[in-house]
């Protein structure tokens, strides 16, 4: 599917950890980079962690540390996963994955649904 699909979420414990998991199906005719990002009501969409074309992890300074970003690429399916631990209260948010497809000359991005993460205290 073009659009990704997000799952994983669910609500734990402040030190608690969740997998986030988002799939896609593989287009090998873009260069693809493929991100977490998560937004609190009201307020902007932010940057948690991604992973680009190259193979390349980049992390916020918050997840630096307490989150982790691997990839499955295999078969026809693209699998980005987040391993958060020691996560926070104010973790707390809808997590989207996006992807986002390099063909020149432009870029386009697809945005899955979200999953929610809550973390209490």
């Amino acid at each position: 599917q073009v659009q990704p699909v997000e799952s994983g979420g669910g609500s734990v414990q402040a030190g608690g950890s969740l997998r986030l998991s988002c799939t896609a199906s593989k287009d090998t005719t873009c260069k693809t980079d493929m991100t977490w990002y998560r937004q609190v009501p009201g307020t902007e969409r932010e940057f948690v962690s991604g992973i680009d074309s190259d193979g390349r992890t980049r992390y916020s300074d918050s997840a630096q540390g307490r989150f982790t970003v691997s990839q499955d690429n295999a078969g026809n399916t693209l699998t980005l996963y987040l391993q958060m631990n020691s996560l926070r209260p104010e973790d707390t948010a809808m997590y989207y994955c996006s992807r986002e497809c390099y063909r020149y000359p432009r870029w386009s991005t697809f945005w899955g649904q979200g999953t929610q993460v809550t973390v209490s205290s």
